[in-house]
């Protein structure tokens, strides 16, 4: 009885150490624009997450209606490492864009996913 009862213990120990790892990770929490909104062509993409971020391996992509690659400034950090926020160079045409993020929050875990907007004509 003694063993089931280690055994019992050692597995829920291993269950609340893996559910808290996976809440460890930085979890893409809001953005602007804001997945599937329709906008005016924004300036600038802001990424809010759950963690604070590591930018030097933090990055966006975003690419456009034509499935282009669309010009993007140097990515910075605001409100305690937590956001990321990524100007946009070039003057988005109307349609579809899709923003791919890939982020390494400063615990080092690595998560990524993508979003798509719209800009209005």
């Amino acid at each position: 009885m003694k063993r089931l009862s280690r055994i019992t213990s050692a597995a829920l120990v291993m269950t609340a150490l893996a559910a808290g790892q996976a809440f460890a990770h930085a979890h893409l929490k809001s953005a602007v624009p804001e997945d599937k909104a329709s906008v005016s062509a924004p300036a600038e993409l802001d990424l809010t997450f759950t963690e604070e971020l590591n930018l030097k391996f933090s990055g966006v992509k975003v690419s456009g209606p034509d499935k282009a690659d669309v010009s993007l400034g140097d990515a910075s950090l605001k409100d305690e490492g937590k956001v990321l926020a990524v100007p946009i160079s070039a003057t988005l045409a109307p349609g579809e864009y899709t923003v791919d993020w890939h982020v390494l929050s400063t615990d080092g875990h690595k998560t990524n996913g993508s979003y798509t907007f719209s800009v209005k004509p």
